[in-house]
């Protein structure tokens, strides 16, 4: 381990990192930012996105690395390592300066941003069949980013979660240097658009996903909620001291984003990035059992009506219990049981699973000062336990309705009137569909802070 790093990255890599697998880049450079992708057969893809990362325009006195991750279990098809090699060469072209490998191999190093990859997917270093998964191969990427960080510079030292079937803005890396040395941001999401290509099919499967994601955030935002924010995998960043004060990436082989941004929440604020985007592919997949490409597979197999949302009285609910928990006033278990009956008795029967009488009780043993038990609050009733509430609610008291039904009644709740409210059918056609998704794209972002706050 080199002894030239912070005490704190030394700790956090002998106690915490991935040390099997090793970084190929540039020998004894030092980067003030990492953007850290996992890839497993997307050689394709990976052109797409150095010649999409190659356009970013940026102040050159920062030093940027792309790390990627190429990843296989020892059992996956001869098809995905196959293209695994076709990635770690075209990688290593690059490295090298091998410019009649491929035309992107000019275009990037031209770029000034750097190149590196980890082999995780040659014989004897593939990816652990049990703990193996896009978890693992982010945390991979990560950990090594931590040992080729100058941080001998004042400035931030960012890392960046992307996927390889992304493309971002051309002011991507700079905005989000930016954003976190100018906002002294700890942790942050970044905004995304799912593109609207493909068939008409295709389109719809999309549109209901990201209408699904941005829903579930307004909704929060709405309720007031701390964990109100976007959990999409390829638009995280946080510096690498809240990297490290939260253990590092969990090993999840799906919903690692989620576990991640919610252990960062509980340490830090989670700021929001606007001014630039991140676009993850909208194709189907067989990569993770979670997320975009399972989403669009499962609109695809008629599976599930797909054009269902949570009812937005759930979120009514969850305003008024966190305006209870939330406030000045403490209170006894007993007590905060009894108003959460008065709520919705189903809210109070959710805390009596969830033991809330004896956690609060010995919370409030536990607790210092009210400091203490406001820390305290926030964390017992976090990202997760929120997400559990509204499905109790959902399964035992308000089911899920019509998703353009739920979205009209929550545009009230921001006091807007959509121009296409009054359609004409439970499932509109695609155009006005489109016209949802814009005005929740819209409501996410540039409005959505004013109009609650």
């Amino acid at each position: 381990m080199s002894q030239d790093l912070p005490l704190k990255v030394q700790k956090y890599l002998a106690k915490y990192g991935s040390t099997k697998w090793k970084l190929e880049s540039e020998i004894d450079k030092r980067y003030d930012c990492a953007v850290v992708v996992p890839a497993i057969a997307e050689y394709e893809n990976l052109v797409t996105l150095l010649n999409s990362l190659s356009e970013n325009i940026f102040n050159k006195d920062y030093q940027v690395i792309i790390i990627f991750v190429i990843n296989n279990f020892q059992s996956s098809l001869k098809e995905v390592q196959e293209d695994n090699r076709e990635s770690l060469l075209l990688l290593d072209a690059i490295l090298k300066n091998d410019y009649t490998f491929h035309p992107v191999v000019n275009k990037f190093i031209a770029s000034g941003l750097s190149i590196g990859f980890v082999d995780v997917a040659s014989k004897g270093f593939e990816i652990p069949g049990k703990t193996g998964g896009v978890g693992l191969a982010r945390k991979i990427g990560m950990d090594i980013a931590l040992t080729v960080f100058d941080y001998s510079k004042p400035c931030k030292q960012i890392l960046i979660c992307l996927d390889s079937d992304c493309t971002v803005e051309k002011n991507y890396i700079q905005t989000i240097i930016s954003s976190f040395n100018q906002n002294n941001f700890n942790a942050a999401v970044i905004n995304y658009e799912h593109p609207l290509t493909g068939d008409n099919e295709n389109i719809k499967a999309i549109i209901c996903y990201e209408i699904f994601l941005r829903y579930y955030e307004l909704g929060l935002k709405y309720a007031g909620s701390q964990y109100s924010f976007q959990t999409v995998g390829s638009a995280i960043a946080c510096d690498y001291e809240a990297y490290i004060k939260i253990e590092g990436m969990n090993k999840q082989k799906a919903a690692e984003d989620f576990y991640f941004l919610e252990k960062l929440a509980k340490h830090y604020r989670v700021g929001k990035i606007k001014t630039t985007k991140v676009f993850p592919s909208p194709r189907r997949s067989w990569r993770v059992p979670f997320g975009t490409g399972q989403r669009i597979n499962r609109f695809y197999s008629k599976s599930h009506d797909e054009y269902l949302l949570y009812d937005p009285e759930s979120f009514n609910i969850l305003k008024e219990w966190l305006e209870l928990f939330h406030s000045e006033k403490i209170l006894s278990g007993e007590d905060y049981l009894q108003k959460a009956n008065k709520i919705s008795p189903e809210l109070c029967n959710f805390m009596s699973e969830q033991n809330f009488k004896n956690d609060w009780n010995k919370i409030l043993s536990n607790s210092k000062d009210e400091r203490q038990v406001k820390i305290q609050k926030q964390r017992w009733f976090d990202g997760f336990r929120t997400l559990k509430l509204i499905h109790h609610l959902r399964d035992a008291a308000f089911p899920l309705i019509n998703m353009f039904d739920a979205l009209d009644e929550m545009f009230t709740y921001f006091n807007i009137i959509a121009k296409f409210k009054r359609r004409k059918s439970k499932i509109p056609d695609l155009e006005i569909q489109k016209k949802y998704l814009y005005e929740l794209r819209d409501l996410n972002t540039k409005k959505f802070d004013s109009i609650i706050n």
